[in-house]
């Protein structure tokens, strides 16, 4: 399973047999007091992980994956009630909770070293040299994810309204493309605060930037500016001689970005191969559990990355 900000997804299979039947909700996992809700997600999950092994021809889901965003800081409930509940369930014995940057980085490349940039909303960057995991970034679109669509999404709309304003370092092209999405600037702040999907809501005019970066210094320069913050979040956590690899809906922005980062990733790693992301987070969850099925898992284990668990006689 893959949980984030746009939802749930599940794969079920039998290891190493064929594709797995796949389900997917776009309502969001909630987080209160204890952080992840865990009932919520379990309201969610099962029936989905049910429809989907029954299609798939699975009787007992004896392996799970869950990646969760927010695990490190948000996962403690999932952590003390997940187990039995997939336990009594689904038949589960053997229960990996991961870091969604973590189900990220096994899509993408696997269970070898290096590192992976996970860039959409958010951003977040995850490196092993498989004795320890490392992380940079991550920290939401208040404290950080630069370079994400958030940031590029918020930088964009702050210099429609410098324009707005007459001030310096304005752009009358994304003022413009800001007031046909959004409406007249000055109900920007009325319409973007009391949104609780302010992020997303940030993130939708990313596109927007990147579509003005061609004729637009100020558009290229936002874009720019994303592309060193993401690789000097790669350089933070990439082992040395190691692979890196971007993931995420930010590579949907194409050249004004991607250029500008291979660019810096160059610049900031110059002996590490840059590769292509193999696949997703939810791939990823898949390769885990397949990996899980067969013996333990080639990576560290770390609470608040990557947490297995087995039930007593399992």
């Amino acid at each position: 399973m893959d949980s984030g900000g746009s939802g749930l997804r599940v794969a079920v299979g039998a290891a190493g047999g064929g594709a797995p039947a796949r389900r997917a909700t776009r309502e969001p996992v909630r987080t209160g007091a204890r952080g992840i809700d865990p009932g919520h997600l379990l309201e969610h999950l099962l029936p989905m992980a049910r429809a989907a092994a029954a299609e798939a021809g699975v009787a007992r889901l004896t392996t799970a994956v869950v990646g969760a965003a927010g695990l490190a800081t948000l996962g403690e409930a999932l952590r003390a009630e997940l187990p039995g509940a997939l336990a009594r369930e689904l038949g589960t014995r053997t229960l990996a909770l991961a870091a969604d940057a973590v189900t990220a980085y096994v899509g993408a490349l696997g269970f070898r070293a290096g590192a992976v940039v996970a860039a959409g909303t958010g951003a977040i960057a995850v490196g092993t040299d498989l004795t320890r995991w490392r992380r940079a970034d991550g920290w939401g679109h208040l404290l950080g994810d630069c370079g994400s669509g958030a940031w590029i999404g918020r930088a964009g709309l702050e210099a429609a309204l410098r324009a707005h304003d007459g001030r310096e370092d304005g752009s009358a092209a994304l003022l413009a493309r800001a007031t046909r999405r959004f409406g007249p600037a000055p109900g920007l702040p009325g319409a973007l605060y009391p949104r609780t999907d302010r992020a997303a809501v940030l993130a939708s005019f990313a596109p927007d930037v990147a579509a003005c970066a061609a004729g637009d210094p100020v558009a290229a320069d936002i874009l720019r500016a994303a592309a060193r913050h993401l690789a000097g979040s790669a350089a933070a956590v990439c082992p040395e001689g190691a692979s890196v690899a971007l993931t995420g809906g930010l590579r949907g922005l194409g050249d004004p970005l991607l250029v500008p980062l291979e660019e810096e990733l160059a610049r900031r790693l110059p002996g590490v191969r840059r590769v292509p992301a193999e696949g997703g987070p939810l791939d990823g969850a898949v390769r885990l559990a397949a990996g899980l099925a067969t013996g333990p898992l080639p990576l560290p284990d770390d609470p608040g990355m990557l947490w297995v668990t087995v039930a007593e006689g399992g």
